[in-house]
This record gives structure tokens, sequence and C-alpha cells, in this order.
């Protein structure tokens, strides 16, 4: 009896130790919107938030972000950026390449002053995309 109490323990306790060194973090989005440059190279509006429920896995063993939305985005990371924090926010940026070779900045915003609420924004030359996102 006291060795089946050793090793479940000794089980949960390689799992829990496997699973605190993967680096994976996986969020769920709720909702996005975009802002796109117009034809004189000036930001429009925000377009009105469309409600979402999406997987995002960012992976920094395999050095990529992957959105799961009905055609799947992902987004290498060619560079990570030092963690930059202020009284507003915390913010993780990554420099990354799309599926199509496109560069853009990826980054993980949280909000000190709403609550803690996170943010991804993809940003390439032209246009903002940005999705509430929660820990799962």
């Amino acid at each position: 009896m006291k060795s089946i109490r050793t090793i479940i323990i000794l089980f949960f306790l390689v799992v829990g130790f496997q699973k605190s060194y993967s680096q994976s973090y996986q969020f769920r989005t709720s909702g996005f919107s975009v802002l796109e440059k117009n034809e004189r190279g000036k930001w429009g509006d925000w377009s009105s938030l469309d409600l979402t429920n999406l997987a995002v896995i960012l992976d920094t063993n395999k050095h990529r972000i992957v959105i799961y939305s009905q055609e799947i985005q992902l987004y290498n990371i060619v560079e990570y950026v030092e963690r930059e924090e202020n009284d507003t926010d915390v913010v993780y940026s990554f420099l990354c390449k799309d599926n199509e070779g496109n560069e853009c900045k990826l980054s993980i915003i949280t909000r000190k002053k709403q609550d803690y609420r996170k943010q991804l924004y993809i940003n390439y030359d032209e246009r903002i995309i940005v999705y509430n996102i929660s820990t799962v």
C-alpha cells in the first residue's frame, strides 16, 4: 500500500516537473479587431470587435506562435525582444515571419489597470490585428 502511494506521488511529481519545464503557453481568444492604413498611409479606425474562440499556442521550444483560426496562422519567431514594463502594461514582444514570409511583430500585452487583461497584437506595416486573449 505504501509503495503504491509512493508511485502515485512520484508520477504526479514527474508530470508536474515535465509540465513546468515545457515552454508552451496556451491562450484562448475572445475577440479580435483590425486597424488598417488608408490610401494616404494614415491609420484609420479600429474595426468593430468580432467575437472569436480560437486556440493560440506560444511554443518557445519550436520558436513559433500558432493561431488556430479557420486558416491556421503560423508565426516563426526570429528574435525575442526584451520584456518591457511600465505603470500600465507588461509587454512581451517577438519579431516574426508569418506563413507567407512577411515580417511582423507580435506582442502579448498585459493591461495592469484593466484587471490584467491580456491582448495579442500582430503588427504589420499596413495593418494591426489585436486579439483579446486569456490564459488556458
